[in-house]
């Protein structure tokens, strides 16, 4: 996770880096800009000393996204085959055998179900009871970085306004220094209020949509999960290990 976020926080600077260059440039811009240039030129209006915060959001909020969702891929394990290979050693009286193929299942869902057969000798309700006090913990393992996430959310959309009561300030100063109302003294303010509003949205938007596709898949490992538990006690009862 630590790697993750210092290549986005390299990235970012190269990124912000790129963008004091264009501003120090003097030659015009190309006649037919990419999309790369007209984005690093709306940076640049925006204040891009004041925009970069808005930046940092959207790298540390995508890197902790990536590692969420690389995270719950591996974690989303097959569990019926997982099943059925606990009740092919359970129907041999192999408790221990079931437990190591949970030992060598990556996921929340293997981990929950060894420590449901550890408490086998104990009967069915220390089985229940250890799977639910364990599933707990893994809920919460699942759910880690997510508060993260949810601060950059709301972290983007207010520096955007910020920005916007900030360029409106200038504006205002600019009027005041002019003593003019026209058009051309307040552009740049109104310009920069408007850009940093838009970029802040933008980012807040982006990290919604992969924050909400994280949540439903943490709900489906979760589901996975209960259903699993519920069926490795039918298995256990179905293969007398409750004595």
């Amino acid at each position: 996770m630590r790697k993750l976020i210092a290549i986005m926080l390299v990235f970012g600077i190269a990124m912000i880096s790129g963008a004091t260059e264009l501003l120090a440039q003097s030659e015009p811009a190309s006649s037919d800009p990419t999309g790369y240039q007209i984005l690093k030129k709306y940076f640049i209006d925006g204040d891009w000393r004041f925009m970069s915060f808005v930046l940092i959001c959207l790298i540390l909020g995508l890197a902790f996204c990536i590692e969420r969702i690389i995270t719950l891929n591996i974690a989303s394990a097959n569990t019926d085959k997982l099943l059925e290979r606990i009740d092919e050693n359970l129907k041999e009286g192999n408790v221990d055998g079931a437990m190591e193929v949970c030992k060598s299942t990556q996921g929340p869902t293997a981990s929950v179900l060894y420590e449901g057969l550890k408490s086998a000798d104990q009967g069915p309700d220390a089985v229940e009871k250890a799977i639910v006090s364990y599933g707990a913990v893994q809920m919460g393992l699942l759910e880690k970085g997510l508060v993260w996430i949810s601060l950059f959310i709301a972290i983007a959309p207010m520096l955007g306004f910020m920005g916007t009561v900030i360029g409106m300030i200038q504006a205002f100063d600019k009027i005041a220094e002019v003593g003019d109302l026209s058009p051309a003294v307040v552009a740049d303010g109104i310009k920069v209020a408007l850009l940093t509003t838009v970029f802040g949205l933008i980012v807040a938007i982006i990290l919604q949509i992969f924050y909400n596709y994280i949540i439903s898949k943490i709900d489906g490992i979760v589901n996975k999960m209960e259903d699993a538990s519920i069926a490795l006690v039918d298995v256990m009862a179905s293969n007398n290990v409750f004595k």
